[in-house]
């Protein structure tokens, strides 16, 4: 069953974002306290990025929203999308979420899946070039000191901010592009035989299949295919036999096993994106297996708040047509 991006999904989506990234509690600080003076309020500490859980999530809960009014502006949701833009995205609170960058503790505030998603919704939103700039220039300084990728299938994945990140690189910055494009390789480029011993228990990321969407990303279609039949070299035998069997999620309201629809939603969109530079029956095999876990997940992105505040973003992604489509 295939369920492209119609506007009535588009709508739900944003209807969804909607209700929550403006609520401020339950809230989930990244903040380090470096005296009594720093007990501050999500609010307080963050004009724009105060809702949805936690600071990540509202970001690409703002990016959900602006993306949806750009593909689908007629939709009846939009004036309030644009109210919403036009009272919070103002350049006052810019000012404030990037004097938060400045405090004490703060390098590795939202390292890298924060970031990465920044300058996802920059590419929505221009009013937010200062902030964007500045998560560009921890990418900038970043990547040349990690020496090793982190591979989890959570927010700390390597490859999965780069996926983010070199789009938003490509239009406004060659020079990162650059440096993310040789990392990846560097980092990726002589992976073989990649077991996918995955999922974890609360992973809402395939660390295998995002890596390879990531190597697509900075690979020709020729390229990648040899470099995947060596990263995966048994899935015509339909091994590793995890990465096409959906994540069975036992519990919706505990907020690390919801992860696990998110990983369901987020294989969907890695096998979308790299179907087009596979043989054909790995790539209709590709497109199969992404609409088996988009199924299995699509229908609970909202009824538990611990999914609800952010899985809609991940079926977005999922339901998009890839750039390289």
């Amino acid at each position: 069953m295939k369920h492209p991006l119609t506007p009535q999904i588009a709508e739900r989506f944003a209807e969804i974002a909607l209700g929550h990234v403006t609520q401020e509690y339950p809230h989930k600080l990244d903040h380090v306290m470096d005296g009594p003076e720093d007990v501050r309020s999500p609010r307080d500490l963050h004009p724009i990025f105060f809702g949805s859980f936690d600071w990540h999530s509202c970001v690409h809960g703002y990016w959900l929203l602006l993306r949806v009014r750009r593909l689908f502006p007629d939709l009846a949701v939009t004036k309030r999308i644009d109210a919403l833009a036009e009272a919070m995205l103002t350049p006052e609170n810019v000012a404030g979420e990037l004097a938060y960058l400045d405090r004490a503790y703060s390098g590795s505030f939202e390292r890298p899946y924060g970031w990465a998603w920044l300058l996802a919704l920059h590419l929505e939103a221009p009013m937010l070039e200062p902030l964007a700039r500045a998560f560009a220039d921890k990418f900038a300084s970043y990547l040349p000191r990690l020496t090793y990728p982190i591979r989890v299938g959570t927010h700390f994945n390597t490859a999965f901010a780069m996926i983010l990140a070199l789009e938003w690189a490509e239009k406004h910055d060659a020079k990162l592009a650059l440096l993310i494009r040789e990392r990846a390789r560097h980092y990726y480029g002589r992976d073989r035989a990649c077991s996918a011993w995955e999922p974890g228990g609360d992973e809402f990321l395939s660390s295998a299949l995002v890596e390879a969407l990531c190597m697509r990303r900075v690979m020709d279609a020729e390229e990648f295919a040899a470099w995947f039949r060596g990263f995966l070299p048994d899935l015509d035998a339909g091994e590793p036999a995890t990465l096409f069997a959906p994540a069975f999620v036992s519990d919706r309201s505990d907020g690390k096993i919801a992860h696990l629809d998110g990983l369901n939603l987020s294989r969907a969109w890695c096998w979308r994106g790299i179907s087009d530079a596979l043989d054909p029956a790995l790539a209709d095999l590709a497109r199969d297996t992404a609409a088996l876990h988009l199924n299995v997940s699509l229908p609970h992105v909202a009824g538990e708040y611990m999914g609800e505040h952010w899985l809609a973003t991940f079926a977005l992604l999922a339901l998009e047509p890839s750039p390289v489509e």
